[in-house]
């Protein structure tokens, strides 16, 4: 397929997610967030529950529109979207945990490299927070929580990926060298979720074994951004993990489970990072790496694309890349939080992560398909 089409595509995804979801915050001209749902409710109108990080990712793809098209239009809704962060967040940029202000920082940084925005000052305190984070104490890594000490890939991932684009190499080479020497699956190749830390035991602590699809992608983002023909380790630890992800979560190369709440971001975070890869990844076993992320890219993405329907005139991404999505409705349970999670809604087409993770999955086959 060209990549016009794949524009045309991740064009009709922006569109959709903006009519449907995109509203001021609180009436105050010049922001945007997304409503959590849709249909929404008037709670969710009001964004008092919000979900700092779905937001992170929206502006992050809002980025990825920019890249493609260079419409004014599109800047403006980065800035919007980025505005209306800052002011649903009370005009502070933390909160409360360190993978939530890692994805913040990814989009902030690439906010302001690709569309110009003044996000400087936010951009220091993200770094400095995240390098402060390191418990050398407990074996290193960064905790999920600020306050805590369950290590997780979903935070020190991201975060890595982040200090790299920040100039902390040091940190981000201590973060990919952790991930891999705590988190690494012997049996199946792929990343744990995580570790409960032990100040008195550093090298030990009850591992959460769950293989979550934005575990591997962050873990093969970061050796992406590390990777060079002089650091051949990154390239030969990333195809490792792309064969593994090959193996156990796809389907003849289609990215395969998929839900809402949290889990709506997960696949399209994987599809992301196996972009990233596909196109940057350097040093020996790269170019067959290269060629299998490629191939999981766009499987993924044209059944991501051929399981929408439609809704409101646009297109409706489905949870679950291997089936046809559901016409979520306004009697359906709605997600909700539990234990610093979001639960699916009843219908996770509902949800903006899954919408938005759908997005992020045309945009990276566009952005593919380009280079």
């Amino acid at each position: 397929m060209s990549s016009v089409e794949w524009n045309q595509r991740a064009a009709a995804a922006q569109a959709a997610v903006v009519e449907r979801h995109l509203k001021p915050v609180w009436g105050i001209p010049g922001t945007l967030l997304g409503t959590p749902a849709y249909p929404a409710t008037r709670r969710d109108s009001l964004f008092v529950s919000w979900n700092y990080w779905w937001q992170a990712h929206l502006l992050d793809v809002a980025v990825d529109a920019y890249v493609r098209d260079g419409a004014p239009s599109t800047r403006k809704l980065v800035l919007r979207i980025a505005r209306g962060h800052r002011v649903r967040n009370l005009f502070r940029v933390t909160n409360s945990y360190n993978d939530d202000m890692a994805w913040m920082g990814l989009a902030l940084e690439r906010a302001q490299r690709h569309a110009g925005l003044n996000s400087a000052r936010r951009l220091r305190v993200l770094r400095d927070t995240l390098y402060d984070a390191w418990v050398p104490d407990a074996g290193g890594g960064i905790t999920w929580r600020t306050k805590g000490l369950f290590l997780n890939a979903p935070a020190n991932g991201p975060a890595g990926i982040f200090l790299a684009r920040m100039g902390r190499f040091e940190r981000a080479e201590e973060t990919s060298d952790w991930l891999y020497r705590r988190l690494l699956d012997l049996e199946t190749g792929l990343i744990n979720d995580g570790v409960d830390g032990d100040y008195d035991s550093p090298d030990v602590g009850k591992i959460y074994p769950e293989k979550y699809s934005y575990n591997q992608g962050v873990t093969i983002g970061l050796d992406a951004e590390l990777s060079s023909d002089l650091a051949p380790t990154h390239a030969v630890r990333a195809a490792g993990l792309i064969a593994a992800v090959a193996e156990h979560m796809t389907d003849g190369a289609v990215i395969t489970g998929g839900d809402g709440g949290d889990g709506g971001l997960f696949n399209g975070i994987l599809i992301r990072y196996l972009a990233v890869a596909a196109r940057a990844l350097r040093g020996p076993d790269a170019e067959d790496a290269r060629a299998m992320a490629s191939e999981i890219v766009f499987a993924s993405a044209e059944a991501a694309w051929h399981g929408t329907r439609e809704l409101d005139g646009r297109v409706l991404f489905s949870a679950d890349w291997t089936r046809d999505a559901r016409i979520p409705g306004t009697s359906d349970a709605p997600a909700y939080f539990t234990g610093g999670t979001v639960r699916s809604s009843e219908t996770p087409e509902r949800d903006l992560s899954v919408q938005v993770g759908g997005w992020m999955a045309m945009e990276a086959a566009a952005a593919l398909a380009r280079s």
